[in-house]
């Protein structure tokens, strides 16, 4: 198997996941006003290259803290939350003027853990942040923490970053931490622990290196971090768990700076296509032309004007059949409205869907992203 480890400068998309302890200073409550300049420094230059950077930032809850007056070791559940809900403000605001700084426009979204595992606010949450990144801005995105419950309690965001890295298909996650790496036992312990610049495939001795989090305010840890990998690698994400304190952290990475490179699964990029061909129930199918049979063969999206037809009872994001002019099965794929709004617009360019629904949904009824060709088509 390959053992090269990718180069950040080669990445085409790339989620950065920032903890509290890099973001917050610990002693005031504030954001790390020069150290956001470094890493906004950073992005600006990935984005220089081509290269589109999300952003995943912890740090809401422990920039509220003080304000509340909830200094005490542990948080119950609604203090934590009341804390997200105060904490957001200044995060976003911290984000926002470190961007602008550099030229660039911050956007914020909050989600959860659901909002990745549920099809039709998955497909809202890619929609959003496709959109944000064509247009030019730095998605930064947290966790609900106000709203969540078992998410803050027993979740993290190392997970949640590395559900937005598969949900956007990004080709590298960086998860920047107070460590340099994965090491074969705890380095603050034990003086014997070796460094492990590459893993190739996530065995069951490397899951076992993973140790608890650590005290203070960050919920993550090793083991949080190797949950990460397994998810971002299935996807066919490379990660690296890379040292944040520098300046400029993603500059030190991109030069060389030691870290860990978990590589990605050879047959990640598969993965979602067979959990869309084999994994979810065909609810409907939808008839095309030959035109549009001989686009999606070439790797085109579904438009509405190539349907000619549609059989079933469907929602926004269930799985359907896409059937050739003869009723052959050609395609399958995740639909991007309803039966009864598809019917509607089915015959039609996709400049007409704003008039005929009344709202401006997507050009495509099924995105290529989210269309597996059978074989034979």
């Amino acid at each position: 198997m390959n053992s090269v480890p990718p180069s950040l400068r080669s990445a085409r998309r790339v989620v950065v996941k920032i903890g509290s302890a890099l973001l917050v200073d610990a002693d005031l409550a504030a954001p790390r006003a020069a150290w956001l300049a470094g890493i906004a420094e950073d992005i600006a230059e990935l984005r220089g290259c081509g290269t589109e950077v999300i952003v995943v930032s912890s740090g809401a809850i422990a920039l509220a803290r003080r304000t509340l007056k909830l200094t005490q070791a542990r948080l119950r559940l609604e203090e934590k939350q009341a804390a997200a809900a105060v904490g957001q403000i200044r995060l976003a605001q911290a984000w926002s003027e470190a961007l602008q700084a550099r030229g660039m426009v911050a956007a914020q979204l909050l989600l959860t853990i659901a909002d990745s595992e549920d099809r039709r606010r998955y497909l809202n949450a890619r929609a959003t942040l496709e959109t944000l990144l064509r247009l030019g801005c730095v998605p930064v995105i947290n966790e609900n923490d106000s709203v969540a419950t078992a998410e803050i309690r027993f979740g993290d965001n190392d997970r949640l970053a590395a559900r937005v890295a598969e949900m956007v298909q990004a080709d590298q996650l960086i998860l920047l931490s107070d460590i340099d790496g994965l090491y074969t036992a705890d380095p603050k312990r034990n003086a014997d622990a070796s460094h492990i610049p590459v893993v190739a495939a996530l065995t069951a001795d490397i899951e076992a290196m993973g140790g608890d989090p650590p005290p203070g305010y960050s919920s993550g840890g090793m083991r949080t971090k190797l949950v990460a990998a397994r998810i971002a690698t299935g996807a066919g994400c490379a990660m690296a768990i890379a040292l944040g304190h520098a300046d400029r952290p993603l500059h030190a990475l991109a030069a060389g700076a030691r870290c860990t490179w978990f590589l990605a699964a050879p047959e990640g990029r598969s993965a979602r296509k067979n959990w869309i061909l084999n994994g979810l129930q065909q609810t409907g199918s939808l008839m095309v032309d030959a035109g549009a049979a001989r686009a999606l063969v070439k790797g085109g999206s579904l438009l509405p004007a190539g349907v000619r037809g549609l059989a079933g009872v469907f929602e926004r994001g269930d799985a359907v059949a896409v059937l050739g002019p003869q009723g052959e099965a050609v395609a399958r794929g995740l639909s991007a409205y309803a039966s009864a709004d598809a019917a509607r617009i089915i015959g039609h360019r996709s400049g007409e869907i704003e008039a005929i629904l009344g709202w401006r949904g997507r050009d495509e009824i099924i995105h290529r992203d989210d269309l597996v060709l059978l074989a034979g088509a």
